[in-house]
C-alpha cells in the first residue's frame, strides 16, 4: 500500500459521500469499513482500501472517522488493531456524534500514544455530505485544525468552536435537539390543523411565510412527510441516540432540559412503534395515529 494524504474510517451513507468529496478534490485517500462492499465501491472511485483500522492508520497521518455509536468509535480508536496502534497517524478528526464524555475519553487514550483527537461532528444529512454543504463543528488544537482545514472545507462550512475535546460534540447535540424539537412540534401543530379541516400543504406554506417557519416545515415536511415517503435520510435510532446524549450532557452540566426530555421521549415512542431503522420523520406518523388524521395535501 502507498502512503496517502488522508484516511477515512466508516464509509456508510454519510462517510462514503464525505470520502468521495475528498477524492474529487484531488486528495489521496485510504478507506476502511467493516463492509468490504463499501470499501470496494470507494476503491473503484480512486481510493486505496485498507483491511483494518490500524492499517489505515499506518498509511496516513490524518484520519477521519464517521461511525454510528460511541462504543464503536472507542473500539476503532483504542481497541485491538485500532487507530492507536497505527505507525503513521498523528491526528484524528472524529465526525461521529458520540457525546462529550466519550470524546474526552477517546482523546485521552489517543494522547497517550501522541495522537491528537479533534471532535468534528457534522450536520446537514446525506444531501449535505454529497454536496459539500455540511456544517462541520471542530474542537481541538487550532494548529492541527488549520493544517487540515483545506480537507475539512471539502465537507462544507467549517467552524472551530473550541479547543477542548467534547466541545464540538456539545455544539452538535444542541443543534440536533433543536432540529428534532422542530420536527416534533411541527407534527403536532400540523396534525391539529388537519383535524380542524385545514390543508396540510397550505399550512406548511403559511408557516413558512410567517414566524413559525423552521427546518422541519421548510425542508422535512415538503420532502418527506407531505409526499408520505418518510425517507429524509436520518434513522430514528440515531436521532434517539443523539437526543439521549444531549439530555445526558445537560444533566452532567447541571442544565435543565425539561422540553428536551419530552422530545427524547417522543422519539423513543417512534423507535418503539416503527423501529430504529425507520426514518426520523416517522415521528409525524406517531402523531397522526394519536390524532386520527393523515398529514397530506388535500389537492
Amino acid at each position: 500500500m502507498n502512503v496517502t494524504d488522508y484516511a477515512f474510517i466508516g464509509i456508510g451513507r454519510m462517510g462514503a459521500n464525505m470520502a468521495k468529496r475528498l477524492l474529487d478534490g484531488g486528495f489521496s485517500l485510504t478507506v476502511y469499513d467493516a463492509s468490504r462492499r463499501a470499501v470496494d465501491e470507494l476503491v473503484a472511485h480512486g481510493a486505496q482500501g485498507a483491511a483494518s483500522a490500524v492499517e489505515a492508520a499506518d498509511y496516513a497521518e490524518t484520519l477521519f472517522l464517521s461511525l454510528p455509536t460511541p462504543e464503536i468509535v472507542h473500539a476503532v480508536a483504542l481497541g485491538p488493531k485500532g487507530i492507536a496502534e497505527g505507525s503513521r497517524v498523528k491526528q484524528v478528526f472524529d465526525c461521529s456524534t458520540i457525546g462529550p464524555e466519550m470524546a474526552r475519553s477517546v482523546a485521552a487514550g489517543l494522547a497517550e500514544r501522541g495522537i491528537a483527537y479533534l471532535d468534528a461532528p457534522v450536520s446537514g444529512g446525506v444531501g449535505g455530505a454529497k454536496n459539500g454543504t455540511l456544517a462541520v463543528m471542530v474542537s481541538g488544537p487550532r494548529e492541527v485544525y488549520e493544517r487540515a482545514k483545506p480537507a475539512l472545507e471539502r465537507f462544507g462550512k467549517v467552524f472551530h468552536v473550541g479547543t477542548e475535546p467534547g466541545q464540538g460534540q456539545v455544539m452538535k447535540l444542541a443543534n440536533n435537539m433543536l432540529s428534532a424539537a422542530a420536527l416534533v412540534l411541527s407534527s403536532e401543530a400540523i396534525a391539529l390543523g388537519v383535524k380542524a379541516g385545514l390543508d396540510a400543504a397550505q399550512m406548511v406554506d403559511v408557516i413558512n411565510a410567517g414566524t413559525g417557519r423552521n427546518s422541519a416545515t421548510q425542508d422535512k415536511f415538503p420532502r418527506s412527510v407531505l409526499p408520505r415517503t418518510f425517507d429524509f435520510g436520518f434513522a430514528t435510532g440515531l436521532c434517539y441516540k443523539d437526543l439521549k446524549l444531549c439530555v445526558q450532557a445537560a444533566e452532567n452540566l447541571g442544565v435543565p432540559m425539561i422540553a428536551g426530555s419530552a422530545v427524547l421521549q417522543m422519539f423513543g415512542v417512534t423507535q418503539a412503534r416503527f423501529g430504529a431503522d425507520s426514518d426520523f420523520t416517522s415521528i409525524a406518523r406517531v402523531v397522526e395515529e394519536w390524532a386520527g388524521v393523515e398529514i397530506k395535501s388535500q389537492a
